[in-house]
């Protein structure tokens, strides 16, 4: 009877296993993407080191999360995180052109951290990072809406995924980013 249950036991751990396994034919430092000023940002450049991606919106009620964004990259620049802003209009939120954006938020929150050109990050349309997240992280890793937080770990992989209530200095952040940084 033991070998029996030991038997179902197993099956059933097999059968409930996650076989969604990530190929990783690219990581994220093999990726690129324009600046908000137009200059091509060549992701190799950030290998070994951590990167948040965040699509953001002007528009959003998460706006003031660039607030935090900024503190996050004030204090974990020099300790290899790299904060990403990637502005999309994928929820029509978004200003029109990357030089308002980037005014909007030189202006409203003095943000130092690179942004990206205004980008598409769901869909058909989506930049080739989101679709490589998607690809490699599974649907946890599309924005479901402005300032969704993707972590990549300092081998280029997702680390994970954070919802838009998830705020940038949040404990459970924070967390994550030191555990991948290996800050202890």
């Amino acid at each position: 009877m033991k070998k029996l249950i030991l038997i179902f036991l197993i099956f059933i751990m097999f059968f409930f296993k996650n076989f969604a396994s990530a190929n990783y034919n690219k990581v994220f430092y093999d990726l690129q993407i324009n600046s908000i000023t137009g200059e091509l940002i060549n992701f190799n450049k950030y290998k070994n080191k951590a990167v948040l991606v965040v699509n953001t919106a002007s528009y959003c009620g998460f706006t003031k999360q660039y607030e935090g964004l900024q503190k996050l990259w004030e204090k974990y620049e020099a300790k290899g995180l790299i904060v990403l802003g990637v502005p999309s209009n994928s929820f029509n939120q978004e200003k029109k052109s990357g030089k308002e954006v980037k005014e909007f938020c030189e202006v409203n929150f003095d943000i130092s951290f690179p942004l990206t050109a205004i980008s598409d990050v769901k869909g058909e349309n989506a930049h080739e990072i989101f679709k490589w997240a998607k690809e490699n992280h599974g649907k946890s890793a599309v924005p479901k809406w402005n300032f969704y937080k993707i972590l990549i770990n300092t081998e280029g992989k997702v680390e994970d995924t954070f919802s838009s209530l998830t705020k940038p200095m949040s404990q459970k952040i924070i967390q994550k980013i030191e555990e991948t940084l290996k800050i202890y």
